[in-house]
């Protein structure tokens, strides 16, 4: 009997967060208390950071509740966003840094490791990288793992994928 596996990751469709931006930035330049004050919302899609613009915290934080809406709709996880706190900006205004996850931290994957090894099931655990890889050859193992990961909080966003 040959082994199962799957992997633990932490992946982002970036086209479904680029199209969350365009209609954050749509409905930005449509609602009254937003479109003439300067509100933007930019994507650096190479770096994965969003850039909040605004004129004042309030408005930050709202176009910050837009982009989390639009984010939702598209089942884009909100764990993945690691929100920086807002920061003065030049003229008086604000700015705010988004970063979005790509990948499991080294510090996050001993945590998930160390949460499967305690639940003493039949499986082995790799570090690869920026996900884990855990392989069984029992699928009911893999099924009681990917149980555990999907039930707990890491703080992070994680999936399950590849299962084989």
């Amino acid at each position: 009997m040959s082994d199962h596996s799957f992997d633990i990751v932490s992946k982002i469709d970036m086209a479904e967060v680029t199209n969350a931006v365009t209609q954050t930035v749509k409905e930005i330049s449509q609602r009254y208390d937003l479109k003439d004050d300067g509100c933007e919302l930019t994507l650096r899609g190479a770096d994965r950071v969003l850039l909040i613009q605004a004129p004042d915290e309030f408005k930050s934080g709202a176009v910050l509740d837009i982009l989390k809406q639009k984010l939702a709709k598209r089942s884009i996880s909100l764990k993945a966003l690691m929100i920086q706190p807002i920061e003065s900006a030049l003229g008086g205004r604000v700015k705010q840094e988004i970063t979005i996850q790509n990948g499991i931290a080294s510090d996050k994957a001993k945590w998930i490791a160390k949460d499967i090894k305690d639940l003493k099931a039949k499986v082995q655990v790799q570090i690869q990288g920026d996900q884990l890889r855990v392989s069984s050859k029992s699928i009911d193992e893999l099924q009681r793992v990917m149980q555990l990961v999907k039930t707990n909080d890491y703080g992070i966003h994680v999936g399950c994928d590849n299962l084989r």
